[in-house]
């Protein structure tokens, strides 16, 4: 079953994987390749070798390689581990026990080095196989984030509330300030100035704040997204990015998204301005793009929708905070102290109203937001024309 949906797939992201799944499906059962299938948290069965002989799709989506592209290859080279296991897969193999390697870390060569908890056991009747479980233990910090909960509404909802309280008051001090300006000289009028100058900077982030809770809803349609991404790639480089260089990895089979392409551009320029502002001094940002055949998120009516088209803003600053990278989707969540904290939960919000999701694995030097959102109805598997493939900008 496995094998048979990723083949379907193998024109954007390798071959097929019928071949790799086979030691699972062989005498599985219907019932057990659709658990396999079903599994939230990356499998991989290697062979006696330490090959990998199947993986599942989690597996397939976490080490960003097709099943058929991992047959064959080693554990160790492409799922590095911090903690030696060798003696752990040799317990494995005798099958005295199932065992559980806690607080290890692991590095996919896609993303920053995961902390984890490995499973170990043997498999089945198959002479030195070995099961592998992966749940790393961020897995609920990434699973998309679907708009603000209910405490986060009440306070969006009492900051939209304090905003129009304080509009009026502040336009008063603003012009009390004006007009004592006109009778002053010196240090004095220094002084008034600077009043009008916060005032207007307050009334621009209650504006941002009044902003977040009129967010219309989504008009979906068929969206280019690699459009959108070289609108924000171009308007970032001449604006608040010109300090930065901005490359480009787009899939150019990539199909058209169902999105609402003014939403969209709005979330690619809050992620462009984030990454641009953790880096003053310079950095670089790369916009990529890519199939991953296999994600589904469960709607609100139970329904499963597939979101296979990812793209992601990846850049090489210091990374987010560790004490806030759980909470960086929540309303006035900041890791700046001039930072509104909206910008994140602004996207969060948007992604969460097209069905979609939206990740973040942050390590210094390395930080990547992935956007994950539905085909176009009808959109066939053909490429999307302007922005394909690699390109360098900023």
């Amino acid at each position: 079953m496995a094998g048979k949906d990723r083949a379907a797939g193998g024109c954007r992201g390798g071959p097929g994987a019928a071949g790799a799944a086979a030691p699972v499906a062989a005498g599985a059962g219907e019932a057990g390749r659709g658990v396999w299938a079903a599994l939230p948290v990356p499998a991989l069965v290697i062979d006696a070798e330490g090959r990998i002989v199947a993986a599942n799709p989690a597996a397939e989506i976490f080490l960003n390689a097709s099943a058929r592209a991992l047959a064959g290859r080693l554990l160790s080279d492409r799922l590095p581990v911090s903690t030696p296991i060798d003696e752990a897969l040799a317990r494995a193999r005798a099958g005295l026990a199932a065992i559980a390697i806690h607080d290890a870390v692991v590095v996919t060569h896609e993303r920053a080095p995961v902390p984890a908890t490995l499973h170990l056991g043997p498999f089945d009747d198959r002479p030195g196989h070995v099961l592998v479980v992966v749940s790393p233990s961020e897995h609920a910090g990434r699973l998309g984030r679907g708009g603000a909960g209910p405490a986060a509404r009440r306070a969006i909802g009492m900051a939209e509330m304090l905003a129009h309280e304080i509009r009026n008051p502040l336009a008063g001090i603003s012009g009390a300030a004006q007009l004592l300006a006109m009778g002053l000289a010196g240090p004095d009028r220094e002084l008034t100035g600077l009043i009008v100058e916060e005032t207007r900077r307050i009334v621009l982030l209650l504006e941002e704040v009044e902003e977040f809770g009129r967010q219309r809803p989504p008009r979906p349609g068929a969206v280019n997204l690699h459009d959108l991404a070289e609108r924000a790639r171009r308007s970032a480089a001449v604006g608040f990015a010109a300090h930065m260089t901005i490359v480009t990895d787009y899939d150019p089979s990539l199909p058209a998204a169902r999105a609402d392409p003014d939403q969209i551009l709005q979330v690619l320029l809050n992620l462009l301005r984030n990454a641009a502002e953790a880096s003053p001094g310079g950095g670089t940002i790369r916009l990529r793009s890519f199939y991953e055949p296999g994600l589904r998120r469960r709607r609100g009516d139970g329904v499963g929708e597939a979101l296979p088209l990812a793209l992601e803003v990846i850049d090489d600053g210091p990374g987010v905070p560790p004490a806030i990278a759980g909470e960086v989707f929540e309303p006035f969540v900041s890791g700046r102290a001039d930072g509104t904290g909206l910008g994140l939960a602004l996207v969060a919000r948007i992604i969460a109203d097209h069905g979609g999701l939206v990740t973040l694995d942050s390590a210094p030097g390395r930080t990547v937001v992935r956007l994950s959102l539905p085909v176009a109805r009808g959109a066939a598997a053909e490429g999307t024309g302007e922005g394909t493939g690699k390109g360098e900008g900023g």
